[in-house]
């Protein structure tokens, strides 16, 4: 796909906007266009007064719940064997379906909301949720929920390296397995303090 980098990037600079929603439905599509790049270029232009920090992060968000939606769909109604037969005419590869099934049979359909900021497995983790049936309610809730902070935290990035963004695409996993590390640590500090102060009230009661 790098070939394309160019066409994708002057496809940006064009249609704003409606570009970025575009791509990043192709994105959770299966089809293999980094998120860093629509994003990061996009942050770039909110960087430049080029484009809107609210406008960007609402058409990231729809292009990405479409794509994702339309991917759950075909796993869910045509299946692995599909996936499988046809996937490689969209540059999907199995090893990378693999991957994303690994993910969801160890952690279930809570994989579709941390999976979002993971390398590889958050482009294919809808096809594993579209071949287990997982209800179709409880996918938008958890696509939506772990959409939501990657989208801003890539334009967030875009926007600081601002005529650097194409680091971007050198560092994005490392961006992604970090961003799910501090996740990680802020979700564990909060239940521990959410335990904390229930047991603290339940003493309280009784005293």
């Amino acid at each position: 796909m790098e070939q394309f980098t160019q066409t994708f990037l002057e496809f940006i600079d064009a249609w704003g906007y409606v570009a970025v929603a575009v791509l990043m439905a192709l994105e959770n599509a299966c089809i293999p266009i980094p998120s860093e790049l629509i994003l990061g270029f996009s942050g770039y232009l909110i960087f430049a007064e080029r484009m809107g920090f609210v406008g960007a992060m609402v058409a990231g968000m729809v292009g990405g719940m479409a794509g994702s939606i339309f991917a759950y769909l075909v796993g869910r109604y045509g299946g692995r064997s599909f996936v499988d037969k046809y996937g490689k005419y969209f540059f999907v590869k199995k090893s990378h379906v693999d991957i994303a099934q690994r993910w969801f049979d160890k952690y279930g359909v809570k994989a579709v909301f941390f999976s979002r900021m993971l390398p590889v497995v958050r482009t294919f983790i809808s096809l594993p949720a579209g071949f287990a049936h997982v209800d179709m309610k409880k996918f938008l809730v958890y696509t939506f929920l772990g959409s939501l902070p990657w989208t801003a935290l890539i334009l967030g990035v875009g926007m600081a390296l601002g005529e650097s963004w194409q680091l971007m695409l050198k560092v994005g996993h490392e961006v992604s397995i970090g961003f799910v590390v501090v996740s990680a640590i802020v979700i564990a500090v909060l239940y521990l303090r959410y335990r904390r102060s229930r047991r603290h009230k339940a003493k309280m009661d009784v005293e």
